[in-house]
């Protein structure tokens, strides 16, 4: 009976440990995916809409567009933060922009003509632990659709705050 005893122990404490493994500095659980910004809601993490943005000229006009009207992922938070456990995107690299929903997907008017129109919303990054930062939004955001895309990519990552 004995043997039996230390059976069923030993695998529930392999069970208990490596559920503390995957609990970061800030008690939240780690990202499950690298490279993929996850919103911090109170004691849980939510993952960003995941798609790629599609670049149109029209009319002296750069615009990228997403679709679908409005993201799945919401926040009711005006200055959100990200967890972000990084690989191949430097988190440095990431930048929000605002969309706005228009005939049924979302769309960023980056340049009109020569000029530059789209506004970059400031992020400051604070290290966690080993590939693992908090990314803070600087400013309050109003209701609306978002993005996170790192430079020179059409990697885009949305929500949207309400």
């Amino acid at each position: 009976m004995p043997q039996h005893y230390l059976i069923t122990i030993v695998p529930l404490f392999l069970l208990a440990s490596s559920a503390a493994a995957q609990e970061n500095k800030l008690g939240l659980l780690d990202p499950g995916k690298p490279d993929v910004p996850y919103l911090i809601h109170a004691s849980r993490i939510v993952e960003t809409e995941q798609s790629q943005a599609t670049e149109a000229t029209r009319k002296n006009e750069l615009v990228y567009t997403v679709p679908g009207a409005g993201s799945p992922v919401t926040t009711p938070l005006a200055s959100p933060e990200f967890l972000f456990r990084y690989e191949t995107i430097n988190p440095s690299d990431l930048t929000l922009f605002q969309l706005v929903p228009k005939n049924g997907r979302r769309e960023l008017l980056f340049r009109k003509k020569k000029k530059i129109l789209a506004r970059q919303i400031r992020l400051d990054v604070f290290p966690v632990q080993d590939n693992l930062v908090r990314v803070r939004v600087d400013e309050s955001l109003t209701n609306g659709e978002y993005c996170l895309t790192p430079n020179g990519s059409n990697a885009v990552f949305c929500f949207n705050v309400f």
